[in-house]
């Protein structure tokens, strides 16, 4: 079970939100370009943001162009997991692949700052806030298998293979 506050954000947040491309020269230096995660969409998040919070969208969430430290420097600022209504498909994958839960699921019953309590494994989200449950499909044994190793590369690692 995953619990935290829900960072909301609308709909098209694009990988220049989450990682500005006028940053790019910090890609080699990811723990200081994980401060300024989000910030064009929110300039307090990686202040305001906890271990355990999540990120919250709305519609196309990650679109734009492919950078994976996008979902990596959302993971690094202790999110863990977003949640939006649909995701642009290489930020989905990149996700995955770095060990950062996605979930499609209808976001506008969550606020800005609302306790969610998730169950990956059951498909759930609990806002404690407001009492109320929503469901998304729930996550393919191969995505938690990896979701639980950190990612693709500790999985591979570990196994050496696919093993499921």
């Amino acid at each position: 079970m995953l619990t935290g506050k829900a960072h909301k954000f609308g709909d098209d947040i694009t990988t220049d939100h989450i990682a500005p491309g006028r940053l790019a020269h910090l890609r080699s230096n990811l723990p200081e370009l994980a401060k300024h995660c989000l910030e064009d969409a929110d300039p307090n998040f990686s202040v305001n943001v906890q271990t355990g919070d999540f990120v919250v969208g709305g519609k196309n969430f990650g679109l734009g162009s492919s950078r994976e430290h996008a979902p990596l420097i959302i993971k690094m600022n202790g999110v863990s997991a977003v949640l939006a209504k649909s995701f642009a498909r290489i930020f989905y994958r990149n996700a995955v692949n770095l060990g950062l839960p996605v979930l499609i699921c209808n976001t506008d019953q969550i606020n800005n700052g609302d306790v969610l309590e998730v169950d990956l494994a059951g498909g759930y989200v609990d806002n404690k806030t407001t009492g109320t449950r929503m469901t998304f499909v729930p996550l393919p044994s191969v995505m938690l298998a990896l979701l639980n190793e950190g990612g693709l590369n500790p999985y591979i690692k570990k196994y050496g293979d696919f093993k499921f």
